[in-house]
C-alpha cells in the first residue's frame, strides 16, 4: 500500500456493479442496491460480487480530486469564481448554465488563469459550411429536372444512337 494520500485506498476497493449486468445486455453496470427476496448478492453469498458499503470510502484528501490532482469547484455565476487558486482548483461550469453566462465565466476564468474542465469547443460550427456554400455545393451534385420535351428528344437520340 502506498502512502500517497491521493490514491492510497483505490487498489482495495472491489468493482461495485448492478446485480446480473454481466448477464444481461439491458442492464447498465451503474450501481442498483439489489432488493429481491432471494437475491445472492443481498444475503452477501460467496462468489457473488460486493454490494457498496460505508467501509469502500477513500480517502478525505483524495475525494473530489480530479485526475489532474486539482480540486473541483463546480460553478454557477461568475461571482464564485473570486477567491479560486488556479494552482489548486479547477472549475467545472454546471449544467443548468446557459450558454450566454457560460461565456462570461470562460472568460473570467481563463483570465484569471483558472483550468475549465468541461469547455465545450465550437469546432462543429467553425468547421460547418454557411448556407450559401451548402446550396452551391447542392447546386453542382444535383442534375437540372428535365421537362417532358427534353426527356422525348434524348430518347430518340439514344435510339437513333443505336
Amino acid at each position: 500500500m502506498t502512502t500517497d494520500g491521493a490514491r492510497s485506498k483505490a487498489h482495495s476497493k472491489p468493482k461495485i456493479r448492478h446485480q446480473e449486468s454481466w448477464r444481461y445486455a439491458r442492464l447498465s453496470e451503474s450501481w442498483r442496491k439489489p432488493r429481491g427476496k432471494t437475491s445472492r448478492m443481498r444475503l452477501r453469498r460467496k462468489g457473488w460480487p460486493a454490494i457498496a458499503n460505508v467501509g469502500y470510502k477513500g480517502p478525505r484528501e483524495s475525494r473530489m480530486v480530479h485526475p489532474s490532482g486539482l480540486r473541483e469547484r463546480l460553478i454557477h455565476r461568475p461571482e464564485e469564481l473570486a477567491g479560486l487558486s488556479a494552482d489548486k482548483e479547477a472549475v467545472r461550469i454546471a449544467a443548468t448554465v446557459g450558454e450566454r453566462k457560460r461565456v462570461t465565466i470562460v472568460d473570467q476564468a481563463q483570465q484569471l488563469g483558472l483550468r475549465i474542465l468541461n469547455l465545450r469547443t465550437r469546432k462543429a460550427e467553425a468547421e460547418a459550411p454557411t448556407p450559401e456554400e451548402e446550396a452551391a455545393e447542392i447546386a453542382e451534385t444535383t442534375e437540372p429536372i428535365k421537362t417532358g420535351e427534353e426527356t422525348e428528344e434524348s430518347n430518340s437520340e439514344m435510339v437513333n444512337n443505336e
